[in-house]
């Protein structure tokens, strides 16, 4: 068994997805943060303080949580920053949630 099918009953506390939140990608509970941006700021060689020095609202443990997330769910979140890579991938996959008024403004 994979490692990641063997995670996946682990409960990540700050982590959520929700209805019309980032097109129900995983995000920090409370926040429209998605786990796939702390992970990309993670591959780009940011530390969790520098990602927390450039994310201040975040805390210690939401961004350790989402990183334990990726780690339970990684092809899932790889697949998602791969679509998010590609802009008309993402915006079929992942409408805005956003929508202008009526009268065009």
């Amino acid at each position: 068994m994979s490692a990641e099918r063997m995670n996946t009953d682990v409960v990540h506390p700050y982590v959520g997805r929700y209805p019309g939140v980032q097109g129900r990608r995983p995000v920090i509970v409370g926040t429209r943060f998605m786990v796939s941006s702390i992970v990309q700021n993670h591959r780009r060689g940011l530390t969790v303080d520098e990602i927390l020095d450039e994310f201040p609202s975040l805390k210690p443990a939401e961004v350790y949580d989402a990183l334990s997330y990726y780690y339970d769910h990684r092809s899932q979140v790889d697949a998602e920053i791969d679509d998010l890579v590609d802009i008309e991938s993402a915006m079929r996959r992942y409408p805005p949630t956003v929508r202008p008024d009526n009268d065009g403004r």
